[in-house]
């Protein structure tokens, strides 16, 4: 059986390389941080150590091939538990989705509870450095990397004829493409609201798109979140 000494090491630690990560993600903003890690891989930690008590407690008294008692179950439940908690940080605004790196974040944190919890230290602490090394590394390369970015802007025009093809024409001419584009008439205002849903590949959108369509005559307002 593993010492008192022992379980709370694996505890202080599994607490200690939880925070680690934790720090980077409040640092960032994200809504879990610090204390929710903290407590998640410890508690991981907990449940693995429990895990393992019971099934040398039931081998130990011969009781093992009647209860089958199984040192991962528990651990497994606890991986399928964590993804309602994983659920709960991933965001919505729009187009945009944010919380997915926080969420693996939290599955993977619930791991290394796990792995502490069953005394792989240097595994534990091996993926928590190349959590972090993930998480701040790659956020770099990241930002030098050309990709898709999709943005939808709503713009509010007088209904006049040809207007939506040279806010079209703009659009295009900063290199960008329509993927779709919806259109609504106000007949009391006479006013058109046209969204626009863009692609662009670049390292980050520009802004003067929405400076030239704001500029067209006729228009009255321009909606573009960046």
């Amino acid at each position: 059986m593993t010492s008192d000494y022992e379980i709370l090491f694996r505890l202080v630690l599994a607490a200690v390389l939880g925070a680690v990560v934790g720090l980077e993600r409040e640092m960032h903003g994200r809504p879990a941080g610090i204390r929710t890690y903290l407590l998640l891989c410890m508690g991981s930690a907990l449940i693995m150590v429990v895990s393992e008590f019971l099934f040398f407690k039931y081998e130990a008294r011969g009781l093992g091939d009647i209860l089958r008692a199984d040192p991962g179950r528990i651990a497994a439940q606890a991986i399928t538990g964590i993804g309602f908690l994983g659920a709960g940080v991933i965001l919505r605004y729009k187009d945009t989705i944010r919380g997915l790196t926080t969420a693996a974040c939290v599955w993977v944190a619930c791991a290394i509870g796990l792995a502490i919890g069953a005394g792989f230290y240097l595994f534990g602490a091996a993926v928590t450095v190349l959590t972090l090394a993930s998480l701040v590394g790659l956020k770099t390369f990241e930002r030098r990397l050309k990709k898709d970015w999709y943005k939808e802007m709503t713009v509010v025009s007088k209904d006049e004829a040809g207007q939506l093809n040279r806010i079209q024409e703009v659009i295009t001419r900063n290199k960008i493409e329509i993927v779709n584009f919806s259109l609504k008439k106000d007949l009391e205002r006479k006013e058109v609201r046209a969204s626009f849903l863009m692609r662009v590949r670049a390292v980050r959108p520009s802004r003067e798109v929405l400076q030239e369509v704001f500029a067209i005559d006729g228009v009255k307002s321009v909606d573009l979140d960046f």
